[in-house]
């Protein structure tokens, strides 16, 4: 995903030789506690730090969804993501950079949405937070199973305590998504181990669904235009974010649901928009077809004004036609679990009560909703901000405890 298309058409660039659309891709979440190098990590192992927000650079922390793309080439059995490697090309990573403060839940609910599967960073120095255990539940919610573990910053322990937090790490993984998953000691500010690293993301093998109707999930929306640019230069509006499943191709019509939303009479009304596909890129790549697998940018016809400051992000997209009418009212067959992770308190999760507010984080939407009916194992709501009812998606459910949104349990729509 960027927020820049390039214009240009460079013939003798490395971007003009590749033909991305030809190497396998795959969307992997970088995710964990505050301050564990996740950040860091995503550098390393992409040659971009994903903090350029100005707040995050102030305060040193990810704030935003963080983006970056590699190649993983093979140079004689030997993996890199060198840019000048002559090696061959095994692998396209678009990497998200999700953020561990407790305060950004939804934003790494919203990324985790996108992601096709996760690198959970576990600081040796510190050990198991409450964020590790919150995003681990978090990627349960959004159904990633594809889970790679990176014990980090073992430059900064003993032999002694590394061994010691690796064993943390697998009594804390038992029974989880993640029981099986490889644990890998690095030091990302040393790049130690980063190959094993790679040759883990080398193995992930995802299912790739491209004969169904096309289903892409907006997770960040812009205007890339400069100030000042010529009208004949303008560039239309910019989605960018993952194509589930199905296939989109450059002349596609769109419908992006629920849409703009403006206010009139003091309520929120949203209207779906409709374009066409101008052009698509996978990071610097442009590409004319689009499957399921890592991040995607489309720039449409739509008025840029339309997409600026994320003013669609949350929305879904598919060809003309196929999307169900938003909705404000969803039933949701649910899980909850035994406690609330997050505060390191081991709190028990109550059980849900009318007529109480949750979070519902859907796709790459975020929404609240009144509970108005409980049967058992369902749920109904009614929602703040309509949401599109794709049969069977996953919810991430959470609760507020003392101004702070808790991920208590999980859902899909019924």
């Amino acid at each position: 995903m960027t927020e820049k298309l390039d214009a240009t058409n460079s013939t003798d660039s490395k971007e003009s030789i590749i033909d991305i659309s030809k190497i396998d891709t795959i969307n992997v979440g970088i995710v964990g506690h505050i301050d564990h190098g996740k950040t860091t990590l995503l550098q390393r192992l992409s040659g971009k730090w994903a903090d350029t927000h100005s707040e995050e650079l102030k305060r040193g922390i990810t704030i935003k969804l963080g983006y970056a793309d590699a190649i993983i080439y093979d140079e004689d059995g030997e993996l890199t993501v060198n840019k000048d490697s002559k090696g061959k090309p095994v692998r396209y990573i678009t990497f998200v950079d999700a953020p561990g403060h407790e305060m950004l839940m939804a934003t790494m609910l919203s990324g985790a949405a996108i992601m096709d599967a996760a690198i959970l960073v576990i600081a040796a120095n510190e050990g198991i937070k409450p964020q590790t255990q919150e995003h681990l539940v978090a990627l349960k919610a959004k159904k990633i199973k594809k889970v790679i573990i990176v014990q980090n910053k073992i430059d900064l322990v003993s032999k002694e305590q590394a061994l010691k937090n690796y064993k943390d790490i697998k009594n804390f993984v038992k029974g989880t998504i993640a029981e099986d998953a490889p644990i890998i000691p690095i030091s990302a500010q040393q790049e130690v181990n980063l190959d094993k690293v790679l040759e883990e993301l080398c193995k992930i093998e995802i299912t790739k669904s491209t004969e169904e109707e096309p289903l892409f999930l907006v997770a960040r929306s812009f205007d890339i235009n400069l100030p000042g640019t010529k009208i004949k230069n303008l560039h239309g509006g910019v989605l960018g974010g993952a194509l589930k499943k199905g296939v989109l191709k450059v002349g596609d019509i769109i419908e992006i649901k629920p849409g703009y939303s403006y206010k009139k009479q003091n309520q929120y009304h949203y209207e779906t928009v409709q374009s066409k596909i101008v052009s698509m890129r996978r990071g610097e790549y442009p590409i004319t077809e689009a499957v399921p697998g890592g991040s995607l940018a489309i720039e449409t016809e739509l008025d840029p004004s339309l997409t600026k400051a994320d003013s669609l992000s949350g929305s879904v997209a598919s060809l003309l036609g196929n999307l169900p009418e938003i909705t404000e009212t969803i039933t949701i067959k649910f899980t909850l679990f035994e406690e609330v992770f997050g505060t390191g308190k081991h709190e028990p999760v109550q059980n849900l009560k009318t007529p109480e507010t949750l979070m519902l984080s859907l796709n790459t939407s975020t929404t609240v909703g009144q509970l108005i009916k409980i049967n058992k194992d369902q749920a109904e709501l009614t929602l703040k901000i309509p949401i599109v009812p794709l049969k069977g998606e996953s919810i991430g459910i959470a609760r507020n405890f003392n101004n702070h949104w808790r991920l208590i349990g999980f859902g899909e729509i019924c």
